[in-house]
């Protein structure tokens, strides 16, 4: 190689290696940042792991450029202050810290109702308007989340049961939608149960139905294991459950069908997961690193934090991957509400519970299961329910749908409302019931 070219390359190979070295160094210290955040569960808003990064760095960069001349000593302070930056963009808030509640629904009144257990939970009454069936029991409707708002899809299906004669009563458990919040270490899922019980009291009607769809369909599951909840029951019905104990949490299985889950168009509108703070945040107790309630973001700052968007195909989970092009365009970001902490922390009471079999076992209150076609649930998490409450007459199979079942298509909810009342009145189902075990590869086609 001429001298010429050895005189350019050398300071060109000279720069990369200390370019690579410099990048490594904020690599190095975003790790010890991520670590320490960890340690201290994100203490400050993370501003303990921040400064005590920050000293570290300064420390090294200070021994090592010691014997270096003024401008050399210099450059052994860039790593640290861009790192500095780059872990100071996860300590700054990025939403309020006061909860913002989602506005009121035009139609829908929102009430406030204080329990008996100390929640303060937002109630929508939807009065039976058809004159000529009225039913004297009221219906309780217990939404998906755990620790979210009911979304619009839910509170059409709801007018549809009251347009049926039922006096139909939903609530957004504690710390969801327009309901209060509560301190984290209180988001278990025996606070739901009894949560329920005090709703059923407050509502001072006797006993009621209950309807409880995915998460809210596990507070029903083990409202019917307590015998002091299971006596305000008159009848349940059991959609789409997930693991309902630590034992059915671990439980590996069969899935239904496909769903348009990831098919439909990705929403539109922020996500709180490509802002460094909240993906950070959000990893991090996910992998449970970080405790639910962590330091680093406070409960309201989380909720505010979190969209509609960061959730995805949520609509398009009730609809099967075959019927992908009907998924309709709803706009929900308004009425939006999802506590991703608090519903982590539930989830885990959940997992960490022994098993309510034994309990379960024991249970007298009429149940039906429903499970959809094409859902990412394990059918075992819904069969469970089955083997081990002798009360289940009846496990519902509804075709042509996705997790969530009442999907916004006429044809689909008017189904769903149809099989519910068929059971809540003892009458003959319009639709064929899950196959025995034996008979389940066969009949779903695998």
């Amino acid at each position: 190689m001429p001298t010429s070219a050895k005189r350019l390359v050398r300071p060109a190979a000279r720069f990369t290696a200390r370019l690579l070295l410099a990048l490594a160094a904020v690599v190095a210290l975003l790790v010890v940042f991520l670590a320490l955040l960890v340690v201290t569960d994100g203490a400050g808003s993370g501003l303990a792991a921040w400064s005590a990064t920050l000293g570290i760095a300064t420390g090294a960069a200070l021994r090592r450029g010691r014997r270096r001349p003024g401008r050399a000593r210099l450059m052994m302070f860039l790593p640290v202050v861009v790192a500095a930056a780059l872990a100071a963009s996860v300590c700054i808030p990025g939403a309020p810290t006061a909860r913002r509640y989602p506005p009121a629904l035009p139609s829908v009144a929102t009430q406030h109702w204080n329990l008996a257990t100390g929640s303060r939970v937002a109630v929508y009454h939807y009065p039976p308007a058809n004159t000529g069936a009225r039913h004297r029991i009221p219906l309780v409707y217990l939404n998906g989340g755990p620790v979210r708002g009911i979304s619009l899809l839910d509170h059409r299906f709801l007018r549809l049961l009251a347009r049926q004669g039922y006096d139909v009563y939903a609530y957004e458990q504690a710390g969801g939608g327009r309901s209060d919040l509560l301190p984290m270490d209180q988001y278990t899922i025996s606070r739901s149960v009894r949560d329920l019980a005090a709703f059923v009291d407050r509502l001072g009607r006797g006993g009621v139905d209950v309807l409880g769809f995915s998460s809210g369909a596990v507070v029903l599951t083990r409202a019917l294991a307590d015998p002091h909840t299971a006596a305000r029951l008159h009848r349940a019905i059991i959609a789409e459950p997930g693991p309902m104990d630590g034992p059915t949490a671990r439980i590996a299985g069969h899935e239904g069908r496909r769903s348009a889950r990831g098919l439909a168009p990705a929403p539109t509108g922020p996500r709180s997961t490509h802002v460094p703070r909240y993906a950070v945040a959000f990893g991090l107790m996910r992998l449970g690193l970080l405790t639910p309630g962590t330091g680093l973001i406070g409960q309201a700052e989380g909720d505010n934090a979190f969209t509609a968007a960061d959730l995805g195909g949520d609509t398009a989970s009730g609809y099967c991957a075959r019927d992908a092009h009907r998924i309709p365009a709803e706009d929900t970001a308004q009425n939006f509400s999802f506590s991703p902490a608090a519903s982590l922390r539930i989830q885990q009471t959940v997992k960490d519970s022994p098993s309510i079999a034994p309990q379960l076992r024991r249970s007298r209150t009429p149940a039906m299961l429903m499970i959809a076609e094409c859902s990412s649930q394990l059918r075992e998490w819904a069969t469970a329910v089955l083997a081990d409450d002798p009360a289940v007459r009846r496990t519902q199979y509804m075709p042509g749908v996705g997790h969530h079942m009442w999907n916004g298509l006429d044809d689909n909810n008017e189904r769903a409302v149809a099989v519910i009342t068929a059971f809540l009145q003892d009458r003959r189902a319009p639709l064929p019931d899950y196959p025995t075990r034996a008979d389940v590869p066969a009949f779903l086609g695998d």
